[in-house]
């Protein structure tokens, strides 16, 4: 097989490397930079272009290689390309083959387009290994524009009395695709250290988002009554969003789909955006793979496996440390 599962992740022994490894190897492809499929301690890694920037950025002084989406590179026995995935800038499915047998490694991926990311393109193989990180069918995206009108005519609602929009969004990805559906002209838009960063390093690689402002500890709330506030979910809830009052708290994320969720988070209100494919998403990305083998990694792995052999397709489980899409601090 071209492509076999591992203790320290899924490995090409032709190519003698790794995908997304989640212990130290001497060879690493990585999918994409969020903390779960691309980490520290590798002797070397391979990703997109695009990609670089932020895993320089988060893994610090590494050995890394880049691959631009569509380029073939021989390594060892194996072919390798890496195809746009949709889920962050520089994601990517990395295409294997050893000896006609095609495998596609998808990371993580959404179908739906965005302003931010380079939109997903279906590969075709044998065996694709897939997330579920939405795997039922609860889950089903509504359109982002209707998203974007949800999340503005709230602050507008907050701003117009003088109260602050406090929203939870990951650092890498999510928040930048919220700050690209933001009216800049209702108020300031304040960011936390953790975003501004990596807003940074997208600005850097001419990635277009809007002007934001660093909150610093020496920042006077009092002066910008009404501004969205934008950090991890994971800031909401400690002292550093305090000093923002009064507020009204709002999470984007896929688990605002199931209202408990937003219960237990104690948000006022949830969005509905993922970074993440949702049910018809992950079904029609299998599909137009034409593969026949499915190896599925991350989310809701069993009913999404059995409603695979359901349809007719070989599915297993791998297990894996991969963790899609939280409501904590993805680092």
């Amino acid at each position: 097989m071209a492509l076999t599962f591992t203790p320290e992740g899924i490995y090409c022994r032709a190519g003698d490397f790794h995908i997304d490894p989640w212990r130290p190897v001497a060879r690493a492809l990585i999918t994409h930079g969020h903390a779960d499929h691309a980490r520290e301690g590798h002797g070397a890694y391979l990703a997109t272009d695009l990609a670089a920037p932020v895993m320089r950025h988060r893994l610090g002084e590494i050995t890394l290689d880049t691959i631009r989406y569509g380029e073939t590179r021989r390594i060892g026995g194996a072919t390798v390309s890496f195809h746009p995935a949709g889920h962050v800038p520089g994601s990517a499915q990395i295409r294997v083959e050893v000896g006609g047998e095609v495998w596609v490694v998808s990371g993580d991926y959404k179908l739906g387009a965005d302003a931010l990311s380079t939109p997903f393109e279906p590969v075709r193989c044998h065996h694709f290994v897939t997330e579920c990180t939405f795997g039922l069918p609860v889950f089903d995206w509504p359109a982002e524009a209707d998203v974007a009108a949800e999340i503005n005519g709230w602050w507008a609602a907050n701003a117009a009395v003088g109260r602050f929009s406090l929203l939870g969004a990951y650092a890498l990805g999510k928040a930048q695709r919220v700050l690209g559906l933001l009216d800049p002209g209702i108020a300031p838009i304040l960011t936390h250290g953790a975003i501004e960063n990596t807003n940074a390093v997208m600005r850097g690689q001419g990635i277009a988002l809007p002007d934001t402002e660093y909150v610093t500890p020496d920042m006077d709330p009092k002066q910008r009554r009404g501004a969205l506030v934008l950090a991890p979910p994971g800031a909401l809830s400690g002292p550093w969003a305090r000093r923002f009052r009064p507020a009204s708290t709002g999470f984007a994320s896929g688990w605002m789909r199931l209202r408990g969720v937003r219960r237990r988070r104690a948000a006022d209100r949830g969005f509905v955006l993922s970074d993440h494919a949702d049910w018809a998403g992950l079904n029609r990305a299998i599909a137009e793979t034409g593969a026949s083998h499915i190896h599925v990694t991350h989310g809701y792995t069993s009913i999404f496996a059995r409603w695979l052999t359901e349809q007719g397709y070989d599915a297993d489980i791998v297990q894996t440390e991969f963790t899609g899409e939280t409501l904590e601090d993805e680092a």
